[in-house]
């Protein structure tokens, strides 16, 4: 295992084997042959007879598989490809054997401004970063926060993150939501986790507290999309798209509940939209789990102590996944933040107290 800043996270990293830490890669064969070498940025390769008729965006992405389409095509568009030394357009039919050159790499710019915003760096290497993200950082820029992200701080970071697609991120956390979020710092890299992501072979989980003493673990399978009332939120529909979480206890208390959660699926705000469909929502989540409600005959103290809770009380506290250069299995856990650990103390005491006092008369 690695120890990476003691005062932040431990980092596990399960298997022995050595993960390398060049951000050099090896010279690689395009299904023609030919080779492509990533560190100049330019790959060529000769478009072999069977693929004629085919659209070059198509073929090119059967050529070069460690790249994905939507990358080729924006280097199509962006003048970055040529055949037998013209500028193509993606729509292009070939005839087969055509020479075709493709610069995967584009200039490092980026409308975006790096920023220098403190970072907790968990791991890092040639091809990926580990980050432990704070409440209250957004994630992606958006309208109305162009500045002031974790994009932005990681552009300051790495300013070849600029060249790969929305800085190297391949999943997001919300805004008050903190823990693991996982970086590419390569183009392969990129594809192979965003495929993983896909796949469901990078697994995920979550501490969170809710609302209510729940009996025991299970399991919520609820499709999840754009709330048709209210366009910023999220909701249970027949219409949205299969979301999958599972839950298992960790701590009860008298009114909330402790929770380890993992994710089978990746449904924009699914563990909060979940867990209020169960009618448990997450401590703090004023979107979707509505005001504070501390239970009857709670003191004065308590009740301060939920209301002033300022966000969901949700971390991201678990990641693994293999590495997408060695395929070496790696394992990253983030204690809790301490509002949370603070949040649990005080719910722990409560509990206590009402062990003490027995049942109101």
């Amino acid at each position: 295992s690695i120890v990476a800043d003691s005062s932040a996270l431990v980092v596990h990293k399960i298997c022995p084997a050595a993960v390398p830490s060049s951000r050099s890669q090896p010279r690689m064969k395009t299904d023609t042959g030919d080779e492509a070498d990533p560190l100049s940025g330019v790959l060529r390769a000769t478009i072999p007879h069977e693929m004629a008729g085919r659209r070059l965006d198509q073929a090119l992405a059967g050529l070069f598989t460690d790249y994905s389409r939507a990358v080729i095509q924006e280097c199509i568009r962006s003048g970055r490809v040529t055949l037998d030394g013209k500028h193509a357009v993606p729509k292009k039919r070939l005839s087969g054997g055509e020479r075709v050159s493709l610069r995967i790499s584009p200039p490092a710019s980026s409308d975006l401004c790096p920023q220098p915003i403190p970072l907790t760096i968990v791991y890092e290497d040639g091809h990926l970063i580990v980050v432990d993200k704070p409440a209250g950082l957004v994630v992606h820029p958006g309208a109305g926060n162009r500045d002031g992200t974790l994009v932005n701080a990681l552009l300051h970071y790495d300013a070849s993150l600029a060249s790969i697609p929305r800085a190297g991120l391949v999943h997001r956390i919300d805004k008050d939501t903190t823990g693991l979020l996982l970086v590419a710092r390569t183009l392969t890299a990129h594809k192979k986790l965003v495929d993983a992501i896909q796949a469901r072979s990078i697994k995920r989980e979550y501490d969170a507290i809710v609302h209510g003493a729940l009996t025991g673990g299970g399991r919520v399978q609820a499709p999840i999309g754009r709330s048709r009332t209210r366009r910023t939120q999220m909701a249970i529909t027949a219409t949205g798209k299969a979301a999958i979480t599972h839950y298992r206890v960790k701590t009860r208390f008298n009114a909330h509940t402790h929770i380890r959660i993992a994710l089978e699926t990746g449904r924009t705000h699914q563990i909060r939209v979940h867990m209020a469909h169960l009618g448990h929502p997450v401590l703090g989540d004023r979107t979707y789990g509505g005001r504070p409600r501390p239970p009857g005959g709670a003191d004065d103290a308590f009740r301060s102590v939920l209301r002033s809770f300022p966000r969901q009380a949700l971390h991201a506290s678990r990641l693994a996944f293999l590495h997408p250069a060695d395929g070496a299995p790696l394992l990253f856990e983030a204690p809790l933040p301490p509002d949370m650990r603070e949040l649990l103390d005080q719910l722990a005491a409560e509990s206590r107290s009402r062990l003490r006092s027995g049942p109101a008369a």
